[in-house]
């Protein structure tokens, strides 16, 4: 796979901030590629070399299409997975769910890395992550560690700065707009009756208090209009629906189903395997609505889907970016023959 040339500059000032500095995060939104560049990164110290990289994501999801693009960029290069279902660290490139390799007794197993590479790196100064990369270092001092971020700024406001001491560089989303590389959004708000109730709502560390949302939301009268509204405006697009709790997606997918739209809800309670089936029946066109809470909200793709409903508020910019995202990307004619998308 060739890399276009914004993605191949990334790439470039990431690896030269690598060499520099030990470490470094880059910043790209949606829809940049960042696995693809993560992928470039990572590629370059594989290549021609000994050198042993970890890519540490913290869903399933993620960690499979990182491995699959990461083959797509570095062809020929061996890879491996470690996670619940495979503790395998032969290939040159492993690609590890931080849940599994944090534990203590899995992480004091972990081989000796030369590169650490973090997706989501918002995620890195969690305790977690923090076991993966203080261990990792303990290992080997020269280890470099290269993180990638659509959302640098993590909601409890604990800071990245402990973690990466720069940021090697940094896409915006108007710069993609602009040239092409993802599509622009169009807004609608509708009144729905709940806006003086929801600035009432309280705030924890990490968000709104989703229960107290629920309860303003998951409400009949208020689904009804929405789905009204999109059969106005998105009838005929594939539509993922941001909720507040399991009960508000359930409820949701239902009413949609109920106006004979097929659609499906996916959220962590579900296994891995029912997730999967669900995404697929998804990306196969079996059901135009997944509706979802707090799975979908970054690192997954699907570039036909071309209508988001925000049916949850966010206290953070960086989540609502993450979950708009979700259909900014455009669409690859050769991989999604006869879609046609332009917002």
């Amino acid at each position: 796979m060739i890399l276009r040339p914004r993605q191949k500059t990334f790439v470039e000032r990431c690896t030269a901030a690598l060499h520099e500095h030990g470490n470094t995060l880059g910043v790209a939104p949606t829809g940049a590629g960042k696995t693809i560049m993560l992928s470039g990164v990572a590629g370059g110290y594989v290549a021609d070399s000994d050198a042993k990289v970890c890519v540490l994501a913290h869903r399933d999801e993620l960690t499979g299409q990182n491995e699959a693009k990461f083959k797509r960029v570095n062809s020929g290069a061996s890879t491996s997975r470690y996670d619940a279902s495979s503790k395998d660290w032969s290939g040159q490139t492993t690609f590890a769910m931080v849940q599994t390799l944090s534990r203590q007794a899995n992480v004091n197993a972990m081989p000796k890395l030369d590169l650490l590479v973090i997706d989501e790196a918002h995620h890195a100064a969690a305790d977690s992550y923090r076991r993966v990369i203080d261990r990792a270092y303990d290992q080997n001092p020269d280890l470099k560690l290269f993180g990638v971020t659509a959302t640098p700024n993590r909601g409890d406001k604990q800071g990245l700065r402990p973690v990466f001491s720069n940021v090697g560089d940094q896409i915006a989303i108007g710069e993609l707009i602009a040239s092409g590389h993802l599509v622009p959004p169009r807004t609608f708000v509708i009144d729905v009756g709940a806006q003086k109730e929801l600035t009432q709502v309280r705030k924890s560390v990490d968000d709104f208090d989703m229960a107290q949302v629920d309860a303003i939301m998951n409400r009949s009268p208020i689904t009804d209009a929405v789905i009204k509204h999109w059969q106005d405006k998105a009838h005929d697009r594939p539509t993922v629906v941001f909720c507040s709790t399991i009960s508000h997606a359930q409820n949701v997918s239902d009413a949609f189903n109920a106006h004979g739209v097929a659609a499906a809800a996916i959220h962590g309670e579900l296994s891995s395997k029912d997730r999967a089936a669900i995404l697929k029946a998804y990306s196969d066109g079996e059901i135009q609505v997944v509706v979802n809470v707090a799975v979908l909200t970054e690192g997954w793709d699907h570039p036909p889907t071309s209508c988001v409903i925000l049916l949850r508020p966010s206290s953070y910019k960086s989540t609502m970016i993450q979950m708009v995202g979700r259909g900014l990307r455009t669409v690859d004619p050769e991989e999604f023959p006869g879609v046609v998308k332009t917002d």
